[in-house]
């Protein structure tokens, strides 16, 4: 009798993890689309929009890593601004990191409320 209560138990916590483990896989590409959308939006377009077009999605094992394709070089000096040829300094365009805090925020309410069951 408590033999077949603890296997019911362990079938059910295996079921309820291997649910979980599945909605977190959707939840992480979901994000990760959500990312790289904003990132196309709110990225400088530059002169032909070559930049701003060029953010992808990756899978990198169970993760996704988020890039640009196009201009994977501009992303540190857009963000951060950099020297100028003739002297002075480009002003810096931060939207990596609105993004990335973003992204973080989604990714843990929606795996918080998977968790719960909602």
């Amino acid at each position: 009798m408590m033999q077949d209560i603890a296997n019911e138990i362990a079938q059910a916590l295996s079921e309820y993890t291997s649910e979980i483990v599945q909605q977190l896989d959707e939840i992480k590409s979901d994000v990760a689309d959500e990312t790289v959308n904003m990132l196309k939006v709110n990225s400088p377009t530059g002169r032909r929009g070559k930049y701003a077009k060029g953010w992808r999605k990756k899978k990198d094992g169970t993760s996704y890593v988020i890039h640009n394709a196009t201009d994977a070089g501009l992303t540190h000096l857009t963000e951060k601004g950099h020297a100028k040829r003739n002297g002075g300094r480009t002003k810096a365009q931060p939207h990596i990191s609105i993004a990335e805090q973003e992204a973080i925020k989604k990714f843990e309410n929606k795996v918080e409320r998977a968790i719960k069951g909602g």
